[in-house]
């Protein structure tokens, strides 16, 4: 075979692998056509490729061409077996002694199946992922476009062992995640059947307690007494119809709405949250606001789950900051909520509002990104301002209503 024919050879052998790497999403598919063509290709009695397990840290045999049975079932081979020989990535290493070679893990049988000498090329992008072992049954010299040809293959099936690694991962952590979502889903609904049943004895202890402080003296520790039960019962019912009008889902319907009444409601909604962690709220409501077209409970949304970072940002007896001002010139209205906690690290700030993206052990990666894309969805815009150990603060505007659709919607 001329040097232009091998050259063709390898061409085609290397656009069929490459082909295969980017069409297929099987990745056994994908190894058994390296396996399969590079033998082919370069006249070899087989080839072997092992991939590293990091669950039991061992090479375990995931593609073979050319050999017996009782070959192949010898199990996985551990990580410091093979390691050494793949501290340099990108090196071809070529056995020719099988019998003493120590990275030959079963020397008697690959001599028994008529191998005589082995080419290791390790499979590397990062870090060590596995390994492609080709035998042959002579010795023999490589020209250097075979030693090229054998890197490129290698190079080519890392890569598509690194996205088929990670498309599984993700797709293990969607599995998860969507799990748990459906967990907390079945939760919040057996809440808000909770909070619906609670509301109904609610209302006859605030009916009951009324029409008896009309009828006891006035002035007296009874009244005293009752007064509390009425204030207290009418909180917990403040609370509850806030979880029920949080929880029930709705259409998005855009209304002219003042941004401080939705900032209000949330506060109440998550007031209890704060009070049991002895965490500070200070408010700083503009008095000039001016309404804007809004889904209310989407912007609530948004808020509750910003509050409840804040929340959970800070230590016991900490401080949450909450701010709203109107920009007459931009023509926009801005929220602030700042916490005085950890702070957030400049890689994590970067990747605040990626989906699944969480530096809370249970938290899901979503409040900030479903947040962030409601605020898109109506023309606003989100930012967030943090050094480690100094706060947070989360930016929020929308843009002011014109006038004129005000009074047209109105109407």
């Amino acid at each position: 075979m001329t040097s232009t024919t091998k050259f063709e050879s390898y061409f085609h052998v290397l656009r069929d692998v490459i082909r295969a790497m980017h069409s297929i999403t099987d990745l056994q598919e994908v190894l058994d056509i390296v396996v399969t063509k590079t033998t082919g290709v370069l006249d070899a009695r087989g080839a072997l490729l092992r991939i590293l397990n990091k669950e039991t840290n061992q090479f375990e045999v995931r593609a073979a061409c050319g050999f017996g049975e009782r070959y192949l079932t010898k199990g996985p081979v551990s990580t410091e077996t093979l390691l050494s020989i793949l501290s340099e990535p990108g090196k071809v290493y070529i056995i020719r002694d099988i019998r003493n070679a120590p990275r030959v893990e079963y020397p008697q049988e690959t001599w028994n199946e008529g191998v005589r000498m082995m080419v290791d090329m390790p499979l590397a992008i990062r870090e060590p992922m596995g390994l492609i072992r080709i035998y042959f049954t002579q010795q023999r010299e490589f020209s250097d476009d075979e030693l090229d040809f054998i890197k490129t293959v290698a190079m080519h099936c890392a890569c598509v062992i690194e996205r088929v690694q990670l498309i599984e991962n993700q797709q293990t952590r969607f599995n998860h995640l969507a799990t748990q979502m459906e967990k907390r889903s079945s939760l919040g609904r057996m809440a808000a059947g909770i909070a619906h049943e609670i509301n109904n004895p609610l209302t006859g202890i605030l009916l009951y307690s009324s029409n008896l402080s009309k009828k006891v003296p006035k002035g007296g520790r009874l009244e005293e007494g009752l007064s509390i039960i009425i204030k207290e019962t009418q909180r917990c019912k403040t609370i509850i119809q806030g979880l029920l009008d949080f929880a029930r889902e709705q259409k998005p319907e855009m209304t002219p709405v003042d941004i401080n009444d939705i900032m209000e409601s949330a506060l109440g909604i998550v007031e209890n949250e704060f009070h049991l962690r002895h965490v500070r709220i200070k408010k700083a409501l503009s008095e000039d606001m001016v309404s804007t077209f809004l889904d209310e409970n989407q912007i609530e949304q948004v808020f509750i789950n910003l509050l409840l970072n804040a929340l959970q940002a800070v230590d016991d007896r900490g401080l949450v900051t909450v701010q709203s001002a109107v920009d007459g010139k931009a023509r926009r209205v801005h929220v602030e909520i700042a916490d005085n906690g950890c702070g957030i690290v400049a890689e994590n700030l970067k990747r605040i509002f990626e989906p699944f993206f969480s530096t809370k052990g249970d938290g899901t990666g979503l409040g900030l990104a479903v947040s962030y894309g409601i605020v898109r969805n109506h023309k606003g815009n989100i930012q967030v301002f943090s050094e480690p150990g100094q706060g947070t603060l989360f930016v929020v505007e929308f843009p002011i209503l014109p006038t004129k659709s005000l009074e047209s919607h109105q109407s």
